[in-house]
């Protein structure tokens, strides 16, 4: 009975040693073997030894057990040299093209099912693909147009249009950093649209209007029924120059000269 997970990543098959069923060692996994026109893994590419340019070449229907460290498979594997495993398709490490042909990543990663080969979906990296700690942004199939030799092209525009499955701590800074700019933009949007309703309509002007009659202060002239009495001015100002109209002036000598003068 196989002891397989319905899914595994690639990453994680070139992290484990693989021993074979002699209970020889025959190193990680260096490479990976795959059909890129219908997204379906074959097998993968391990190194016995660092000393000898031979590898070995397993399929992946080899595979009978995997552990936290070691996969363990039946039969042999196929030797072969460098050069010939450096011909063997893949799209590991292509360079990832958006719909205006412009590179945005690269592949760095593949989730794929152990028992059929079959690719669910890839893992892009915005920075080189073997860096630790790099974001990672799940790219499906049907997203993809065309792949060649080293070049994957999308109907994306940016990285930003798929869903990121790691994130790392640059990727939440700026997460979080434009969270909280788009946050103070929507305050700073609230507080001007407060402050245009308030200089097109001022409180003060509708204290004004409810003062009105008819609440019709805009057509109103405070200075429309102002009346100039300049006769009734003018009549005034004569009397005071007109002897026989002087009757108060007489009448304030009178009680001077009766009363006792406060200065001797």
């Amino acid at each position: 009975m196989f002891d397989l997970p319905e899914q595994l990543l690639l990453s994680d098959l070139f992290r484990h040693r693989v021993r074979c069923d002699q209970g020889l060692d025959h190193g990680p996994g260096v490479l990976v073997w795959m059909h890129p026109p219908v997204h379906r893994l074959l097998g993968w590419v391990t190194r016995p030894s660092t000393l000898r340019m031979a590898r070995d070449v397993w399929r992946l229907d080899q595979i009978r057990a995997i552990t936290d460290q070691e996969i363990f498979v039946k039969g042999e594997p196929s030797i072969t040299d460098q050069q010939t495993v450096d011909r063997l398709p893949t799209l590991l490490e292509a360079d990832l093209l958006n719909k205006n042909s412009e590179k945005i990543g690269s592949i760095a990663d593949l989730v794929f099912d152990p028992a059929t080969g079959k690719i669910l979906h890839y893992l892009v990296s915005r920075s080189h693909p073997r860096l630790p700690g790099a974001s990672r942004w799940r790219l499906n199939k049907e997203r993809i147009l065309d792949q060649l030799p080293g070049i994957v092209s999308t109907s994306i525009l940016t990285l930003d249009d798929l869903p990121i499955v790691h994130a790392s701590v640059r990727q939440n800074l700026l997460k979080k950093s434009r969270h909280l700019r788009n946050h103070f933009q929507d305050i700073k949007d609230r507080a001007s649209d407060r402050l245009e309703g308030w200089l097109e309509d001022p409180p003060w002007d509708n204290d004004l209007r409810s003062t009105t009659p008819n609440n019709d202060f805009s057509e109103t002239d405070p200075l429309e029924n102002w009346e100039d009495d300049f006769e009734g001015m003018h009549n005034n100002l004569s009397s005071y120059e007109n002897p026989s109209h002087n009757r108060g002036a007489d009448d304030m000598n009178n009680i001077l000269d009766e009363e006792e003068d406060p200065w001797i």
